[in-house]
């Protein structure tokens, strides 16, 4: 079975979270007898189309971006080219640009959508966008979701339940080093014995910025890995209050990550709107057995990190929240190590590469077994 994964970016162009789900899909699955391709934009098309760990990554060239959309001339031919060979075409979400695609190339394949998050910042922009987007919903085949939080709470979902899957984003413990006793050793010198440890691109959403200030109203370490955006504004807020007790240290390397997610007390991911659909750092947090501290935001945050058993869920935007849930944690050995056991579990349970993968064989075999309903174009 060979499957078209069609997405705005992919690696090595970037590597974020829709990307690394794609990369585990596509990994997970071959373990089913699939094979999977992977269309993305670039401004480098030639260079950056590359096998990548058993699967190939094609691009077409990207023209140019409005809104965090990618356009692209070049994608209309490539995604007829190489969906015409497919058995399946999986979308991501949200990408308006895709819908344009699916509709002008016609391609009469069975299709599923994997729907990451609701458009959020553009609010102007998606007045306009809606009926192309309810239009490309309705046309897909299956629509897949990554938490039962986020289908209960998307008001644009609503109307397609009866054909929605919830598959939660898993990932491989195995895919991640090993700690490196050299790496923890180097970091044991630098850090505080006991930090609470921060790790994502610092955008808008993540909600840094208040856990600044509940830094400031703690006094507690704070280590914040990765780079972004509002990284310069974040530091100048840090200079600011006079935060020696918050550590940035930049995008980081895996091994390091990992040496720092085993040294760390808890997890913290005060992310505090709706653009953050899933939080692939908290599942991290949770395959290192640490407990976390996340906030209430009706996102797959709440699914991953379950309040009062494997850690916290906090009010959003508000520091003081932040701050108590900081200092119950950081009062409770006993508290922690309970949690960061559950939170293990709990990912074991419901969030391994190997789970999902096989979510998603089950759905490709049901959609290439059965008639596929004709397409309304």
């Amino acid at each position: 079975m060979r499957v078209l994964h069609f997405f705005k970016t992919y690696w090595p162009d970037t590597f974020g979270g829709v990307e690394r789900t794609i990369h585990a899909i596509a990994k997970g699955t071959a373990a089913h007898g699939v094979e999977t391709e992977v269309l993305s934009l670039s401004r480098h098309p030639g260079e950056n189309t590359v096998e990548f760990d058993g699967h190939r990554a094609y691009k077409a060239r990207l023209d140019f971006e409005m809104a965090s959309t990618g356009f692209s001339l070049e994608a209309f031919s490539r995604f007829a080219e190489l969906g015409s060979q497919a058995d399946i075409i999986h979308y991501h979400f949200p990408w308006p640009f895709m819908d344009i695609v699916h509709f002008a190339t016609r391609l009469d394949k069975p299709s599923i959508v994997t729907y990451h998050s609701d458009i959020v910042k553009q609010r102007l922009l998606m007045l306009g966008y809606k009926p192309l987007m309810n239009r490309f919903l309705n046309n897909v085949d299956r629509i897949v979701v990554t938490s039962p939080n986020y289908l209960e709470s998307s008001e644009h979902l609503q109307d397609f339940r009866p054909k929605t899957a919830i598959v939660p984003i898993g990932l491989d413990r195995a895919a991640y080093p090993s700690v490196r006793e050299d790496i923890k050793a180097g970091w044991r010198a630098r850090l505080p014995e006991k930090f609470f440890l921060f790790v994502g691109v610092l955008r808008y959403y993540k909600g840094v910025h208040i856990l600044l200030e509940a830094a400031r109203m703690t006094g507690f370490p704070v280590v914040i890995v990765g780079a972004g955006p509002t990284e310069q504004d974040l530091r100048k807020q840090a200079e600011r209050l006079n935060l020696h007790n918050v550590h940035f240290l930049g995008a980081l390397p895996d091994e390091d990550k990992v040496a720092l997610l085993d040294l760390c007390y808890a997890a913290v991911f005060p992310s505090h709107l709706r653009s953050e659909a899933f939080g692939l750092s908290l599942v991290e947090a949770s395959m290192f057995a640490k407990p976390m501290i996340s906030c209430e935001i009706g996102t797959g945050t709440s699914f991953v990190n379950a309040d009062r058993e494997t850690g916290l869920v906090v009010r959003p935007a508000d520091p003081s929240a932040l701050a108590t849930a900081m200092q119950l944690l950081w009062n409770d050995p006993r508290q922690v190590q309970r949690m960061g056991s559950a939170a293990l579990k709990r990912y074991e349970k419901n969030f391994t590469m190997k789970k999902m993968s096989a979510a998603y064989a089950e759905i490709y075999a049901e959609l290439t077994a059965g008639p596929v309903r004709k397409k309304q174009r």
